[in-house]
């Protein structure tokens, strides 16, 4: 008879979904003790919540009130990661927190102590974080098998509508009620994952990312939001790894996440629904397998860590850091992105979509350059700005 973990699960509708799809896929929906939603009749699984005789609670502190859980997974609003992350793990349970960990360093720093003081885990769902994928990539690189790493390059262009930033209340917002920190944005939600895996690869062990050192920046909004909804990042490791990272959602042409990584032997590429690709100098090729076809393997590694009383969970908080300092920096640098101008958008209102014509194409270029908008000729860019990142705000 199959082992089973109790699980409480915090967020019933969006990505919390794809949590329940996944527990209904390997029919363990009865693991779950209880799920947390003030409207979870807004979930597409409300029925299947009711009809598994699962028991809805308006808070964590109600759900504990009456039961127990090993493992909770949190999959709210970022602004209530920290708190609901604290909760459950001062009551007993171990963490699956969905990316990012927090909103803030002081939130992340609080975290990190309860995690500490209780000997809980807390995982951090930054998906490939997770994959088998990116785990062997990652120990090759530590094994010195495409040699010293020289730079690398991300981009994710996903044209997101009006009705995206309309779906809730704290969407594009830097603060929500009574200031708690938030800072929704393209690079600290949607495609937080792929600018997180540049980090992650480079780390010198499974928990750890590559420390930054310093950032230079430019992000934009065509949405009427607080935050931005494209970013061009420059960061420099610590050991000298120049990275760059592009966004968007201001834009009308899609193009899924892709990223290539070159070292002193060897170039790794990735391309939407691909295999990850190794191409040594010599003429040698490995594949990985695609990182995305393991979306919901994190929630397999917590449950397996769970059972197996292990604190084995890849991607725990350390690792999330640099992803935290560089957005953390992004707001410091910019207390309000830059707009772009009236006469530079367009917007195609049988999709609700504002966008930048040839802004797709630019940071197309830019990627495959490392440059960022303003080192090109692009009409629209403005100058970057330029961070360092205090290496005391590492806990490693």
């Amino acid at each position: 008879m199959e082992q089973s973990c109790r699980i409480v699960l915090a967020g019933t509708a969006g990505y919390g979904e794809l949590y329940l799809q996944t527990l209904k896929e390997q029919n363990r929906l009865s693991w779950l003790e209880g799920v947390v939603d003030i409207f979870p009749e807004n979930s597409s699984f409300y029925q299947d919540i009711q009809a598994a005789g699962i028991p809805v609670y308006e808070s964590l502190e109600a759900f504990y009130a009456e039961k127990k859980a090993e493992l909770a997974v949190i999959a709210t609003p970022i602004h209530l990661h920290a708190a609901q992350a604290v909760t459950a793990m001062k009551a007993g349970s171990h963490v699956l927190c969905e990316k990012p960990a927090s909103a803030s360093w002081e939130e992340a720093e609080e975290m990190r102590r309860v995690r500490d003081e209780t000997g809980k885990f807390l995982a951090v769902g930054f998906n490939w974080s997770f994959s088998n994928a990116m785990l062997e990539f990652k120990e090759d690189i530590q094994a010195d098998k495409f040699g010293k790493p020289l730079h690398g390059s991300a981009l994710v262009l996903w044209p997101r509508n009006e009705a995206y930033y309309g779906r809730s209340s704290w969407a594009g917002k830097k603060f929500g009620t009574g200031g708690a920190p938030i800072f929704d944005s393209v690079a600290n939600n949607a495609t937080a994952h792929f600018m997180h895996n540049l980090f992650y690869v480079l780390g010198d062990t499974k928990n750890k990312s590559a420390k930054i050192n310093t950032l230079e920046m430019e992000v934009y909004r065509a949405n009427s939001i607080e935050t931005f909804d494209t970013c061009a990042i420059r960061a420099m490791t610590d050991r000298g790894v120049g990275l760059t990272f592009f966004a968007s959602h201001a834009v009308e042409k899609e193009v899924n996440p892709s990223f290539y990584m070159e070292f002193e032997d060897a170039v790794v590429s990735y391309e939407w629904g691909s295999p990850v690709k190794a191409l040594w100098h010599s003429g040698a090729e490995k594949s990985y397998n695609d990182p995305e076809s393991e979306h919901m393997h994190k929630l397999d590694v917590c449950i397996d860590a769970v059972l197996g009383n292990s604190q084995d969970i890849r991607c725990g908080l350390e690792a999330s850091y640099s992803h935290l300092l560089t957005i953390e920096s992004v707001h410091q640098a910019f207390p309000e992105s830059y707009a772009f101008a009236e006469e530079e958008k367009q917007v195609n209102a049988s999709l609700g979509l504002t966008y930048v014509p040839g802004l797709a194409e630019v940071l197309e270029t830019c990627y495959a350059e490392r440059r960022l908008p303003g080192e090109t000729t692009a009409s629209w860019a403005r100058g970057k700005k330029m961070m360092s990142i205090n290496d005391a705000r590492y806990p490693y």
